[in-house]
Order: C-alpha cells, then sequence, then structure tokens
C-alpha cells in the first residue's frame, strides 16, 4: 500500500466531513455509501455466477455426431465426343 492514514489523519479527515456536511447529513451520507458498496458487491458476485455459469455450459453440451463423408464414385466410363464421332464415321 503506498499510503497508510493514522488515527490522528483519520480524526482531521472526520472533522473536515463534519464541518462540510452538518451533522444531521453524515448519518445519510454512511447508509447512502453502505447501500452503494452492498450493490455493487452483489453485482460482482453475480457477474462471477454468470461466467462460472458460462463456463460449465459448453462443457456439458455434447457435440454432434460426425457424418461419414463418402467420396464421390469413379465414373465408369468416360464420354468424349470425338469417339463418338468416330464410330458413326466407321459404321
Amino acid at each position: 500500500m503506498p499510503f497508510s492514514l493514522g488515527p490522528t489523519e483519520m480524526i482531521f479527515i472526520m472533522v473536515v466531513l463534519l464541518l462540510v456536511f452538518g451533522a444531521k447529513r453524515l448519518p445519510e451520507l454512511g447508509s447512502g455509501l453502505g447501500k452503494g458498496i452492498r450493490e455493487f458487491k452483489r453485482s460482482m458476485k453475480d457477474l462471477n455466477t454468470e461466467i462460472e455459469r458460462a463456463d460449465d455450459t459448453p462443457s456439458s453440451i455434447k457435440p454432434p455426431p460426425q457424418q461419414r463423408t463418402v467420396p464421390p464414385a469413379a465414373p465408369a466410363e468416360t464420354y468424349t465426343p470425338s469417339e463418338s464421332f468416330n464410330k458413326t464415321q466407321d459404321g
């Protein structure tokens, strides 16, 4: 921690806050600050839960079975137009 606050500094900060905001406003500010911190912690916890849930979900889902691909069959006979032309010429 780059700095530390001792009891003297804490008392000085409290006195300044008391002078700036007044005795009536300080409890309201403390209550609001506490609610804000609780809400922030709750949001962080919910976010962590969502992340953990998202990490767990893909491992429980099975990938679809892979289909086997059959290579195309080779043609029995190849047709060339010149062979057909030569057969008609001979006969």
